[in-house]
């Protein structure tokens, strides 16, 4: 076959698929990588909108740099020629039609909001690397099955509100809160072009998403010292809280002899040290933390007669945040018996349920590491992202990359440039692969 019979029968493939002359499905070349230039441009362009003057980004959620910051998203998806909607609850979106715009769409994206005084990187990353995959796909003339959706959620920050929305979680009495940035959510919304009496519009059923797919920096200091460059994430941790009070004897301090002493302050600083051991001791990657500590009465010349303490365990395995909390609580109760003081522990409801990732999109986030001679760990998420919220809708992905001295939400916050690029290739062949793959839930 000469080449302009080769030519004829491929374009006459290419019209059986349904495409037009001048496109390709992608699975027949190798996958095209991101421009470089561009995103990092992209990155630059951003960053300027609450810029502060020791590197780092303050862009609350709501406030005129995060809507600036959203008018700068807003113009270079268009030049992507995606198509550009705000949801209800505020979300931003840029689409690129599929092959077969009745399937269920990828959604890949992050946000842009930063918390107080915090770092160019965190949500930005993932943010403009789903923008620039999308902007590849359009470059490379590559045509997708399922439709591709970048997002950028809003206030991320505050609460995974914007996310929460779309699982249908985000209620009207949730309006009346205060974001960082001083507006309610109510008038939040309404500022960045949603609707905050039709939140339930933003509400997708499950299996109304194909896929969502996160590009995040790590926010930690495993891959850096590990000198890898993708991490894959398994899952995000399941998250559980308790208030801890420990109740002995306030009396005077220069009086009552150290042996008659029922000081809360002394089992309290052993509960401590117990939750640190246990943490350590018990096999696996759980945390467990004491974050929040004050003596009472607080006076120099008084014995502590109460102490009141968090208690923070997180884990992917629900089963396994309880059998730790059991190993603390039992060892509590013995602080509290040899010490003369009591212990209780009142739950704070906070149930965030480990949200793990769908396996097949983590082989397809590590054969794309692999093929781009990336080195790559499975690793799990110790903080939260937009990911878990939706992991209740459809199958997850989440890629990492490394974080420099594993700083974030600080204005030292750094990403190298080369990390930023990687991810984005990885984030780009993954949802190439992810489009043809039948995933379960």
């Amino acid at each position: 076959m000469n080449r302009r019979a080769f030519a004829a029968a491929a374009t006459g493939g290419i019209t059986a698929l349904g495409l037009r002359p001048g496109t390709r499905p992608w699975r027949l070349q190798q996958p095209p990588r991101v421009h470089t230039d561009r995103l990092l441009e992209m990155f630059a362009g951003l960053r300027q909108f609450g810029a502060t003057t020791d590197g780092g980004v303050e862009r609350l959620a709501y406030s005129d740099a995060d809507l600036a910051g959203r008018a700068f998203v807003t113009e270079r998806m268009r030049r992507a020629g995606l198509d550009v909607r705000v949801d209800t609850a505020g979300n931003l979106f840029g689409r690129r039609a599929g092959r077969r715009n009745d399937l269920p769409p990828i959604l890949m994206g992050s946000h842009i909001d930063s918390v107080p005084d915090g770092g160019a990187y965190d949500g930005t990353v993932g943010s403009l690397g789903a923008l620039e995959a999308a902007w590849t796909m359009s470059d490379a003339r590559l045509v997708t099955d399922h439709p591709i959706d970048v997002v950028v959620f809003q206030n991320e920050e505050g609460g995974l509100f914007g996310s929460e929305a779309l699982a249908g979680r985000l209620g009207a009495d949730d309006l009346a809160r205060t974001a960082l940035s001083g507006f309610t959510l109510r008038d939040g919304i309404t500022r960045i072009g949603g609707d905050p009496d039709r939140l339930a519009a933003a509400r997708r059923a499950p299996g109304s998403l194909h896929a969502y797919l996160e590009l995040h920096i790590e926010q930690g200091g495993i891959l850096e010292a590990a000198g890898e460059d993708i991490g894959v994430v398994e899952g995000i941790v399941g998250i559980e809280q308790w208030d801890v009070t420990v109740t002995g004897v306030a009396n005077h301090a220069g009086t009552t002899p150290m042996p008659q002493r029922r000081d809360a302050l002394v089992a309290a600083a052993r509960f401590v040290e117990a939750v640190n051991r246990i943490a350590l001791t018990t096999r696996g990657r759980q945390v467990a933390t004491v974050g929040q500590i004050s003596a009472h009465p607080g006076a120099p010349n008084v014995v502590p007669g109460e102490v009141r303490m968090s208690l923070e365990i997180r884990d992917l395995d629900a089963a396994k945040i309880q059998s730790v909390f059991a190993a603390i609580r039992s060892e509590a109760e013995a602080i509290a018996s040899a010490s003369g003081t009591t212990v209780a522990f009142r739950d704070r409801e906070l149930n965030i349920v480990p949200a793990p990732t769908n396996p097949d999109i983590r082989a397809a986030i590590t054969a794309a590491a692999r093929d781009l001679g990336l080195k790559n760990r499975l690793m799990p998420s110790g903080a939260g992202h937009d990911a878990q919220s939706l992991a209740p809708l459809c199958p997850i992905g989440m890629i990492f990359v490394p974080s420099v001295g594993g700083i974030s939400h600080s204005p030292r916050e750094f990403t190298k440039p080369e990390d930023v690029v990687n991810g984005a290739n990885v984030l780009l062949r993954t949802a190439l692969a992810v489009d043809r793959l039948a995933l379960g839930r």
